[in-house]
């Protein structure tokens, strides 16, 4: 597994709010006027996009740290000044850092907060912080899971083939990210074939739900993520088409589409202004569905 940087190098991820022993961090300008998008009051650049080590740790829960993200802070002064400390002991790193000696004992002999963990394994698939291909694969994934999947009380994010989303679609949406993957009933008559990550599923799952995907029950998300919006204009699109395919009815004698949704409205609201943003035909909304007229439908490659 890949370790967390050393200090000098965490600028990119690591921001302390108790800026003791001497130590002060800044946070990096992620302001750009490369992509200005609809909504955003300040254009944020796509390689500094969700998901975050800050929004990572934070799919975390503790039962000491309210916010998860200061315990990877707590740790990350540890293992500071312990470097520069070498022969200090627990009860001497703990009482110059103001945390109990028995937390400390554990973070200098090799134990790691589990949001640390996940920090690690994000950072070593290329999902934190991710450059412009990893975060318009995200952004991709984060679609199907919206429009066709889940995200369970584990964290293990999960897709269901449908009629235009194939098995192999699917694959290619998990493989851009960088994970393999298993399936799950195949061979029930019941219920629709999941493909779930092989991998680092639970870590995967935390960041797609940093970028805005519901955890558990996704009928109360009422917008479409803010990171779908901060994207360019060609992941935008890819999102709608993606979410379009999985959610638009089939009709035999007709080529409009309709996505009907069991969210609030501003969702629907939402949904109707980012597809109307993305293509020329028309685009409406209505009492729990947003209709797409035959021309939009096969601008987004509708059949």
């Amino acid at each position: 597994m890949v370790a967390i940087p050393p200090l000098p190098s965490l600028v990119r991820w690591y921001v302390s709010k108790k800026p003791r022993l001497g130590y002060k961090y800044t946070v990096p300008n992620l302001l750009s006027e490369n992509h200005p998008v609809r909504r955003i009051s300040h254009p944020v650049n796509i390689q500094h996009m969700e998901p975050t080590a800050r929004s990572i740790a934070r799919t975390y829960s503790d039962r000491v740290y309210p916010d998860p993200w200061e315990k990877v802070e707590d740790y990350q002064r540890v293992q500071a000044y312990a470097a520069e400390h070498p022969n200090a002991g627990r009860t001497a790193v703990g009482n110059a850092l103001e945390l109990p000696p028995a937390r400390v004992r554990g973070w200098l002999n090799g134990g790691k907060p589990d949001p640390v963990r996940g920090i690690e394994t994000a950072s070593a698939n290329g999902w934190l912080d991710p450059d412009c291909d990893m975060a318009g694969a995200l952004v991709e994934l984060l679609a199907h899971i919206l429009a066709g999947g889940s995200i369970n009380e584990t964290f293990v994010p999960a897709i269901s083939t449908g009629r235009r989303i194939d098995h192999a679609t699917i694959e290619e949406a998990f493989a851009a990210v960088g994970v393999g993957t298993n399936e799950r009933h195949a061979e029930s008559d019941g219920r629709a074939t999941e493909l779930y990550p092989a991998t680092d599923a639970s870590v995967l799952g935390r960041c797609l739900v940093a970028m805005g995907a519901p955890h558990g029950a996704k009928t109360a998300l009422d917008a479409v993520p803010t990171v779908v919006w901060e994207s360019p204009e060609s992941i935008r699109r890819r999102f709608v088409e993606v979410y379009v395919a999985h959610r638009g009815a089939h009709f035999e004698t007709k080529a409009t589409t309709r996505i009907q949704e069991e969210r609030p409205a501003s969702y629907l609201e939402d949904l109707h202004n980012l597809i109307g943003e993305t293509v020329d035909g028309n685009v409406s909304v209505g009492d729990r569905a947003v209709t797409i007229s035959a021309d939009a439908a096969r601008e987004l490659g509708l059949s």
